[in-house]
């Protein structure tokens, strides 16, 4: 078993291997980690020629079958798992149990099962397991729940979102069922923030959902969900694959509202924004533009070099992982669906914020721009 990166010392750069080279990685992940000096890219795994042709000569390739090479090569410290959600365990599962720190996209797998036995790999080997929830990282969202917590609203009452976007059905995310569907996609989001909002894990879900008759998706491509809180709470938001572009969100409390028309994109414009309305009037926020793949990364090595437990970890993964298949239940079922009780926490805080400048202009990837991928955008 190699030992974690943690041992590494603090001089040395961690060794990354990003594992899938879809869109995200392109451009995202792989420009964020230019920003991080203490960080390499030494290998790639894919299945693409093209992919790989792209890669500097001193980043080492690997097919994915020949991904137990890598975990034994001693080459890597830590991996970024960006393959479709399905195959998330496959690669995390054993990278884990070899000691290897994993940086997993969200969502984090296809079952509570599969994220339990990743939480569990990570406990025995005591590498790093962490969720990419790059928004627990920016201040915008810290800033929001912050705001909750000090009681600006009032008592929170109900909150409520659209997500909307025009996806490509060439693209993984068109044809892979529910998981690759915007529910576990688009839905990560406003799940994700209400809980934090609320500091609170929801008790029954009920979801509705359609498949559009003009689009070729293989799921339900526009679904609204219904979540019912402790507290007399209820959270509605609505996502689709097959619509014009909307992110918004709005939060009423007992005293006040939150709303938002920008809130989840990690790109630079539209600015994220949001409006705080009370008696004593409206206060527009417009957050800071930064990159957030950069920011959780570095969260990540912090985490790795001095030891300690991400907030956004598996636990944190599996908490969204089960209303998502409760969703999935609920659109097969017709009907409400009950969760058994969960204890929220430990929830959002001022110091794993990182704030780094986005890439400058030219040096990320534009869709016209992506090797041998197919852009989600239609």
């Amino acid at each position: 078993m190699n030992s974690p990166a943690s041992d590494t010392p603090s001089s040395n750069p961690v060794r990354f291997a990003v594992v899938g080279v879809g869109q995200i990685t392109q451009q995202a992940f792989l420009p964020a980690l230019r920003s991080l000096p203490d960080a390499r890219l030494v290998a790639a795994v894919t299945g693409s020629d093209e992919k790989e042709a792209a890669f500097d000569d001193d980043v080492r390739i690997y097919d994915y079958d020949d991904f137990d090479q890598l975990l034994a090569s001693g080459e890597v410290d830590a991996i970024y798992v960006a393959t479709p959600v399905f195959r998330h365990r496959e690669f995390a599962e054993p990278a884990l149990e070899a000691g290897i720190h994993v940086l997993l996209e969200k969502p984090m797998a296809t079952s509570e099962e599969d994220c339990a036995a990743m939480i569990a790999a990570s406990q025995r080997s005591g590498a790093t397991l962490m969720v990419a929830y790059r928004m627990h990282q920016d201040a915008y969202m810290v800033d929001l729940v912050e705001l909750v917590r000090r009681g600006a609203v009032g008592q929170p009452r109900t909150f409520t979102s659209v997500f909307t976007h025009d996806i490509e059905e060439a693209n993984h995310r068109g044809h892979s069922g529910f998981w690759g569907g915007p529910v576990p996609d688009f839905g990560a989001y406003p799940l994700n923030l209400v809980r934090h909002l609320f500091g609170a894990e929801p008790v029954s879900v009920h979801a509705t959902g359609v498949v559009s008759d003009d689009r070729g998706f293989n799921f339900h491509d526009s679904v609204a969900v219904t979540l019912r809180f402790p507290g007399d709470r209820v959270a509605q938001y609505t996502l689709s694959y097959a619509a014009a572009d909307l992110d918004w969100f709005g939060l009423v409390g007992s005293a006040g509202t939150v709303t938002s028309d920008s809130c989840y994109s990690f790109a630079p414009t539209p600015p994220r924004n949001y409006t705080l309305t009370t008696d004593e009037g409206s206060r527009y926020h417009e957050a800071e533009s930064v990159d957030q793949f950069a920011g959780e990364t570095r969260y990540f090595l912090d985490c790795i070099r001095d030891g300690a437990s991400p907030e956004p970890d598996g636990e944190e993964g599996l908490a969204d992982v089960r209303v998502f298949a409760a969703i999935e239940e609920s659109l097969r079922l017709g009907r409400e669906v009950t969760l058994p009780p969960r204890v929220f926490g430990p929830g959002l805080s001022r110091d794993q914020v990182r704030a780094i400048p986005p890439r400058p202009e030219g040096e990320v990837p534009e869709d016209d721009d992506l090797v041998d991928q197919v852009p989600q955008d239609r």
